[in-house]
């Protein structure tokens, strides 16, 4: 079998576009209920320091309760969490009452698929290429919990920063020093920019969510792709950052989550980072 995958790319790369439709449906569950469990352990944890008797709650997590429809309380059947047919085929819409269903949710799926497709290509049959699934689902799940809540959840940061040492071990996307100076050095840079920007303003630029981010990028990636990262997600986040004020009169006051572009940058460097280096650097 993984002779015939290994002679077939093609097939190879189908086949993982299929199963990450099914991985992009779980990520959906990830975003949508891993900042709710954070609240209800935030909350807990406050009624412990007071000593109060933490109220009973029922039981939610990743795998209960089963998935409902929030507006009515319709359980999803088997049938109508099939990724993207599903939704096409309820045409955005709850089958009980008729509520919209949001367009993330097939838009995860997708996007989770097309980039998984993308690393089965490059790669092959490969460790890399296990390692780039578990990043690019990792940077999927970050950047859509971020875009919602503007929290960068530690629970998938910091392990997918030890992932990203634990792959390099054997050097398969940078050495291991180069991972290890890329992760002091992602997460050293966002901390300075941080410290710098509030002592001139007395405000805070980026949340620490942003520099475990950029060490774990880093620690995958090496520290020679972090100006890379660093350039595509600081231009990018800065053109539709100032869209977003000009043409929708975004408030100001209202933080825009780094979280999403930071993602994107890592995931260019991860495909391209080596080229576009190369190509700068034969400028000179």
């Amino acid at each position: 079998m993984m002779e015939l995958l290994q002679a077939e790319p093609a097939l190879f790369t189908g086949l993982v576009f299929l199963f990450s439709l099914l991985i992009g449906s779980f990520l959906n569950v990830v975003i949508h209920r891993l900042p709710k469990m954070m609240e209800a352990e935030w909350h807990a944890q406050c009624a412990e320091l007071r000593d109060e008797t933490p109220s009973e709650s029922t039981l939610y997590n990743l795998a209960v309760p089963r998935s409902a429809c929030p507006q009515c309380g319709h359980r999803i059947t088997a049938l109508e969490n099939v990724p993207l047919l599903s939704w096409l085929w309820l045409r955005g819409r709850c089958s009980a009452c008729s509520a919209p269903i949001g367009a993330r949710y097939p838009l995860v799926e997708l996007l989770t698929a097309l980039l998984s497709a993308a690393v089965a290509w490059k790669w092959g049959v490969s460790a890399q290429t296990l390692g780039a699934l578990l990043l690019v689902w990792t940077l999927v799940a970050l950047a859509f919990i971020d875009l919602g809540t503007t929290l960068l959840p530690d629970s998938l940061t910091l392990p997918l920063l030890w992932l990203g040492l634990l792959f390099n071990l054997g050097g398969h996307f940078a050495s291991l020093p180069d991972a290890v100076i890329g992760a002091i050095a992602g997460y050293g840079v966002l901390w300075s920019v941080y410290w710098l920007f509030k002592l001139v303003t007395g405000k805070d630029g980026m949340g620490y969510g942003d520099f475990k981010l950029l060490a774990a990028l880093g620690a995958w990636l090496g520290w020679q792709l972090l100006p890379v990262t660093l350039l595509l997600s600081s231009v990018v986040g800065a053109a539709i950052g100032i869209a977003m004020i000009v043409l929708v009169k975004h408030d100001r006051r209202v933080p825009i989550p780094f979280g999403p572009y930071l993602a994107g940058g890592g995931l260019v460097a991860l495909f391209f980072g080596a080229d576009l280096t190369q190509a700068y650097l034969a400028q000179f």
